[in-house]
């Protein structure tokens, strides 16, 4: 059985070769999807979030399923629901994509907070309920969000519920002059971002085996002077004067969740003080709410955290 190294790494081999200058990007999304969460991804529009996890979804061998979300989507329309048959005089459930391994939602702030709402249980419970009967869903269930930064006339920002369900936030930004040359000698030699099969991306492991690779990583060990320094960061998120609400205990579970995903990923069996730094702005950085006066001064969650991170005592 392969390790959660190989797998980490033949996907990213593989993402290298169409997603360009998202490195990052790519490690910290595969460690929420080993520790079982989910991904928001941010960003303006054609910085080709999408075209992004559609290669994820082709290299893993899953089911997948993408959804624009738009204003006049209902929560049926994802959930699905049950639906009278004439051939057998009964009413049959008729899945909605949601019963997927691999779901994209994409510009999840279009649609309004009752669509939005209706991911909540699914996303924690992993579990759809229609009509008083709830259905399991498969493993892994892995849901990533995109949404734009810029326009907000028509959106529907995503309540503090919602978002403190995703493990990361992940913000996409711009490519380097390097990446945007390479990008366009790849479309120069017949690239095709709809095409994906004719981009050399080949399934280099199927679903079922990042659901074994979880034996792996719960065994990986953490010991108590990491769980001290993961509490003391986010306990301190509460206390910074600039904060209205710091994170949840959500949060601390989630950091340590990912921080022995990305151990594992790295083929090592225990948790390092690094693992934890890497991992601590998007995992928190969607959890924290800044008071208004300094929002107004421009103040950024990610400055609160980092700031914290220079701070707090690191366990030896």
């Amino acid at each position: 059985m392969a390790t959660v190294k190989e797998i980490s790494d033949n996907i990213k081999g593989q993402l290298s070769k169409t997603v360009l200058n998202q490195e990052q990007m790519t490690e910290l999304a595969l460690t929420a999807l080993f520790a079982g969460g989910h991904v928001l991804l941010e960003g303006v529009p054609g910085l080709a979030k999408t075209l992004w996890v559609r290669a994820l979804a082709r290299v893993i061998d899953g089911d997948f399923k993408r959804v624009q979300f738009t204003s006049d989507l209902m929560p049926s329309d994802i959930l699905g629901g049950k639906v009278y048959s004439l051939k057998t005089g009964e009413f049959e459930l008729k899945k909605g994509p949601l019963f997927t391994q691999l779901f994209l939602a994409d510009e999840i702030n279009r649609t309004p907070p009752k669509t939005q709402s209706a991911l909540l249980e699914v996303m924690e419970e992993r579990a759809i309920t229609i009509d008083g009967e709830t259905h399991a869903l498969a493993e892994p269930f892995f849901v990533m969000a995109t949404q734009n930064p810029i326009e907000y006339e028509g959106t529907y920002p995503l309540p503090e519920a919602l978002t403190d369900r995703f493990m990361m936030k992940l913000l996409v930004t711009y490519p380097g002059v390097a990446a945007e040359k390479q990008m366009l000698q790849l479309y120069n030699s017949g690239f095709e971002s709809v095409n994906l099969a004719n981009a050399g991306l080949e399934p280099v492991c199927h679903a079922s085996d990042i659901v074994n690779a979880a034996g792996e990583i719960k065994n990986v060990r953490v010991e108590d002077g990491i769980i001290n320094y993961i509490v003391s960061i986010v306990e301190t998120t509460r206390r910074v004067g600039a904060v209205m609400y710091g994170a949840s205990p959500r949060a601390t579970v989630s950091l340590l969740l990912a921080a022995k995903a990305y151990a594992a990923m790295q083929g090592r069996d225990f948790v390092i003080p690094d693992d934890v730094r890497f991992l601590s702005v998007p995992v928190l950085r969607h959890r924290i709410i800044l008071k208004p006066e300094a929002e107004i001064d421009g103040m950024k969650t990610d400055e609160v955290v980092e700031h914290i991170l220079s701070q707090a005592k690191v366990p030896r």
